[in-house]
C-alpha cells in the first residue's frame, strides 16, 4: 500500500513539475500553418500580383508578435519571401513535414527549460516563436521572444539540434545584453548560453566550433586576444568569411571555453551559473572581472587592452594636408599612409565635429599601394576660403582585422 502511495504521489509530482515547466515557456506555432496556406497559393501561380496578395494576407498580416520580431531583427522584406519561395520549393518541400512537427517537441523544451530553471530558480518565462524566414537566421532572440527561424532549424541535418537550439536560445532572453560593443563580449553572450545550455540538456554541444577549439586550443586564443576589442565580429561570430582556421563561429568557441573556465573555479557552481548569466557584457567593469576570474587568457583584461590600443593601425600622414598652411583649391587627390599593409577590401569615412557643411566629399576611389600601406582618393572640387573635416573611420582595418584609429582631416583652403 505504501508503495503504491509512493508511486502515486512520484507520478503527480512529474505531472506538476511538467506543468510548472509549460508554464514557464510557452510554444507557438501558428505562423508555420499560416505559412504553409500562403506557400501553397503562392508555387500555384505565376502572376507575380497575386504572389504578393497570397503573402500578404494568408502569412504576413496573420503574422504572431514573434514572426513580426524575427522580421524586424533580419530585416526580410516581403520580396525576400517570393524570391526564397520561388527559387527553393525543392527545399521547402523537404522540410514541410519536419515543420508540422514543431507542437511535438513542446514536452521536451518544456523538461529541459525545467530542469534549466532549477539551475537558475531566477528563470524569466519566455515565448518560444517557430517563425518562418527568408534564410538568415536559424535562431535569436527579442526581449522574451525566442525566434526560432524553422526554414533553417527545421532541416533534416539540424532536427537533432533542435530542442538544444530552442534552450541556447531561451538563455539569451535571461542575459542582459543580447548586442555587445565588442567581439570579446558577443563572444561571451554566446559561450554562456552555449555552455549552460550543455548542462540542461545533459550532453555536449554539438557545435563544430567547439571541438575545433578544443584541438587548438593556444592558437585559437592568441588570435582572438589580438582581436577581442574589435567593435565588429569579423569571421568569430555569424559569418562565413574567410580565416586563418577556415571554420565559422569560433567566438562560441572563445566564450564557452571562458565559461567552462569560470564554472570550473567556482566553490559554489549555482552561484557561478548565476552570474554568469547575469553578468552584463556590455558593462567593461563587469565583463573585465568575468573574464579576469575565469584565468581564461594569460594577461589581465586591461593589460589585454592596452596591448590592443598599442597595436592598433594609425594614420601616419594625409597628403597634401599635413603643410599646417592653407591648401590649394585647385587640390583633387589625398593619400592616407598608414604605420602597417590594411585590408584592401575594407575602408570608410564618416563626418567631421563640424558636421555636413564642412565635409570633404569623396568622389572615387584610386586605390591601395601594392603594399597596402597607402591609399588614393579622388575628391570633389575644393572652394575657395573655406574650412574642410573628414574623419578616416574604423571601416579602415588591418590585415587581422584590427580596426584602425579614428583620424581626423582638418584644412582650410586659400585664395585660388
Amino acid at each position: 500500500m505504501k508503495k503504491s502511495i509512493l508511486i502515486t504521489i512520484t507520478f503527480c509530482l512529474t505531472i506538476f513539475q511538467l506543468a510548472t515547466a509549460q508554464k514557464t515557456v510557452s510554444l507557438v506555432t501558428t505562423d508555420i500553418d499560416n505559412f504553409w496556406q500562403a506557400y501553397d497559393k503562392i508555387v500555384a501561380t505565376k502572376d507575380t500580383t497575386a504572389q504578393f496578395d497570397y503573402l500578404n494576407k494568408l502569412f504576413l498580416d496573420r503574422a504572431t508578435p514573434g514572426q513580426k520580431a524575427m522580421i524586424q531583427a533580419r530585416r526580410y522584406t516581403p520580396k525576400n519571401y517570393i524570391d526564397a519561395i520561388n527559387q527553393r520549393q525543392t527545399y521547402f518541400n523537404s522540410i514541410r513535414n519536419n515543420t508540422f512537427k514543431a507542437n511535438d517537441y513542446a514536452k521536451t523544451i518544456a523538461a529541459k527549460v525545467e530542469v534549466l530553471r532549477k539551475l537558475y530558480p531566477g528563470l524569466r518565462p519566455a515565448k518560444i516563436y517557430f517563425t518562418v524566414g527568408a534564410f538568415r537566421s536559424g535562431g535569436t532572440t527579442l526581449a522574451d521572444m525566442v525566434l526560432i527561424g524553422s526554414e533553417i532549424a527545421m532541416a533534416d541535418e539540424h532536427l537533432e539540434n533542435l530542442v538544444f537550439t530552442n534552450i541556447h536560445e531561451y538563455v539569451h532572453t535571461q542575459q542582459k545584453s543580447t548586442v555587445c560593443d565588442n567581439l570579446l563580449g558577443q563572444s561571451v553572450m554566446e559561450g554562456v548560453a552555449e555552455f549552460i545550455t550543455e548542462k540542461a540538456m545533459g550532453n555536449n554541444s554539438t557545435l563544430p566550433a567547439i571541438a575545433y577549439g578544443r584541438q587548438n586550443v593556444e592558437k585559437v586564443r592568441q588570435v582572438f586576444a589580438r582581436q577581442m576589442f574589435n567593435i565588429d565580429y569579423g569571421f568569430w561570430l555569424y559569418s562565413d568569411a574567410e580565416s586563418e582556421f577556415g571554420l565559422r563561429d569560433l567566438g562560441y568557441y572563445v566564450g564557452y571555453a571562458i565559461a567552462e573556465a569560470y564554472y570550473g573555479r567556482a566553490k559554489d557552481k549555482m552561484e557561478a551559473i548565476k552570474e554568469m548569466i547575469e553578468v552584463d557584457a556590455n558593462n567593461e567593469k563587469e565583463l573585465a572581472a568575468y573574464v579576469d576570474q575565469s584565468g581564461y587568457f594569460d594577461k589581465s583584461y586591461n593589460s589585454l587592452k592596452e596591448d590592443y590600443e598599442k597595436n592598433r593601425p594609425k594614420v601616419l600622414s594625409v597628403y597634401p594636408f599635413e603643410t599646417g598652411k592653407l591648401i590649394s583649391p585647385a587640390t583633387t587627390k589625398f593619400t592616407i599612409n598608414f604605420s602597417v599593409p590594411m585590408n584592401k577590401r575594407s575602408k570608410n569615412f564618416e563626418l567631421g565635429p563640424l558636421g555636413m557643411d564642412y565635409l570633404i566629399r569623396v568622389k572615387t576611389f584610386i586605390g591601395f599601394s601594392t603594399d597596402g600601406k597607402s591609399a588614393e582618393f579622388e575628391m570633389d572640387q575644393l572652394k575657395p576660403n573655406r574650412h574642410y573635416q573628414l574623419l578616416i573611420g574604423q571601416g579602415f582595418r588591418d590585415l587581422n582585422g584590427i580596426r584602425i584609429k579614428p583620424y581626423l582631416i582638418d584644412f582650410k583652403t586659400g585664395e585660388k
